[in-house]
């Protein structure tokens, strides 16, 4: 068991698939907490404080967005990650999923080996070595503490948004590739398109309310 110490909730209405998913992901060595509701997911992540949260949108009480929405609101899940899964695969929910907080999606009917691949990249990132605070003009990026400070202000970042800036940040003028930035941030096993980074950019620029971050058209991004 090679992932022991996290901690999963995993939320869904419908029992077989919390079933077959906490199986696949216990037999992996995660320890599994299940919820079958939009309320009871809420419930959950506050008493047990997991590091993964598996959302499905479409749940009874509140739905996924609702539930990522607000536990993103609540400072003690800043560094919490969450994951959709979705029967629905057009653009618009996919997008509306990262824009709510989600760090990453999946989609129904879900195939084990990929969620797994999924959840295994995502994980990866919690362990990471120390790094330093970079100051660049009006802006101060912590990452121990997941702050970022511009124009005096602190500005909240969802997890992915905070990777995103610091990889950006860490070499001002230098363009970053697509490429480089899908695996740097979500890893080479995670599926996700060009259109996840710039909801992600999108984001940041609202959030920061600075013009900091350059597109360089055809090619990928730069943090000046």
């Amino acid at each position: 068991m090679h992932q022991n110490g996290f901690r999963i909730l995993i939320a869904d209405d419908e029992p077989d698939i919390l079933e077959i998913l906490s199986y696949n992901l216990e037999n992996d060595g995660y320890q599994v907490i299940t919820a079958s509701d939009g309320n009871e997911a809420i419930e959950k992540a506050e008493n047990h404080r997991p590091h993964l949260i598996i959302l499905d949108m479409m749940m009874p009480g509140k739905s996924g967005v609702q539930v990522c929405r607000l536990l993103r609101g609540k400072e003690a899940f800043n560094d919490t990650l969450i994951m959709f899964l979705t029967a629905l695969n057009d653009e618009f929910t996919q997008v509306s999923g990262l824009e709510s907080g989600a760090d990453d999606y999946v989609s129904k009917p879900i195939s084990p080996k990929v969620l797994l691949s999924k959840v295994g990249a995502l994980l990866r990132r919690v362990r990471k070595e120390n790094r330093g605070i970079i100051k660049v003009g009006d802006i101060t990026i912590d990452p121990e503490k997941y702050i970022v400070i511009a124009n005096d202000k602190e500005v909240v970042l969802a997890k992915k948004e905070f990777e995103l800036l610091y990889l950006l940040a860490i070499k001002p003028g230098g363009v970053f590739l697509r490429s480089e930035i899908l695996s740097a941030i979500w890893g080479n096993d995670v599926i996700v398109g060009d259109r996840t980074i710039d909801v992600h950019i999108r984001k940041i620029r609202q959030k920061l309310d600075i013009d900091c971050i350059t597109t360089v058209k055809g090619v990928g991004y730069k943090f000046e």
